[in-house]
């Protein structure tokens, strides 16, 4: 997998990209990171690259002419056309779904947008997908793109340490992941519950599917009503409902 970042700040990407999963994959050549200065496609000599907004108004917007050049520079002689991803507050909120598409890809340039925004020419003309990573606005598109690399990464084969590692997060099967613990075993009084040291793997697994619904029913019940859940996966909520509400079985 091959990322483009267009950004007017690649220094900002040193640290997030020089550590843990994604310093791993790079190192093993499972993916490629390429961080693209947006001033050095400007065409003037002072490498301006935004301005102020037609008709007035505060703040600046990032110019179409360098992007354009950029993505021109990128995509000269690809036989196959990569996905032009804009980070933006007014995009779709990105979600598992969305990433674990995202992976099926070979290639992704993301536009790092700031100030005030984008020249809306590029949105119309040359992005793919306008996406946001919450309903909250940041300074500039350049942390929403590390989080879509490394949410993306993770989907790739052989990127994680174990194959069912992904399998386990969070929404990666539409609800909340189970709990976990480590030793020690018992830490000023807290336990970890007795289940886990039994040895039984029937009855763990059982544990972990509830504790998910669970955790999912009491923090985001809204990704329940998305997620096609299985026989026993309905079973179990109900079990969840009676003890934690005192509804009855149906």
């Amino acid at each position: 997998m091959k990322f483009d970042i267009l950004t007017l700040f690649p220094e900002m990407f040193a640290g997030p990209f020089s550590d843990s999963i994604i310093k791993k994959a790079k190192e093993n050549g499972l993916i490629e990171i390429n961080l693209i200065d947006i001033r050095d496609y400007t065409t003037d000599k002072h490498n301006t690259a935004d301005d102020y907004p037609y008709g007035g108004g505060a703040g600046m917007v990032l110019k179409i002419d360098p992007i354009y050049y950029a993505l021109e520079d990128i995509t000269d002689n690809l036989k196959k056309k990569p996905s032009n991803i804009l980070l933006t507050p007014r995009g779709q909120r990105l979600d598992q779904k969305m990433v674990k598409e995202f992976s099926k890809e070979d290639h992704l340039i993301l536009i790092c947008g700031h100030y005030e925004g984008v020249d809306q020419r590029v949105s119309d003309n040359y992005i793919d997908y306008e996406i946001s990573i919450g309903d909250y606005v940041l300074t500039g598109g350049e942390i929403p793109a590390m989080v879509l690399v490394d949410a993306v990464s993770r989907m790739l084969p052989d990127v994680l340490g174990h194959a069912d590692s992904k399998k386990n997060d969070s929404y990666y099967r539409g609800i909340l992941d189970y709990p976990h613990y480590t030793r020690p075993r018992t830490f000023k009084g807290m336990e970890v519950p007795p289940i886990l040291l039994s040895g039984n793997h029937q009855l763990i697994d059982r544990w972990r599917k509830k504790e998910a619904l669970r955790k999912t029913y009491l923090m985001r019940p809204d990704l329940l009503k998305k997620t096609e859940m299985t026989e026993q996966q309905k079973e179990l909520l109900e079990e969840i409902k009676e003890e934690i509400e005192g509804e009855p079985k149906k």
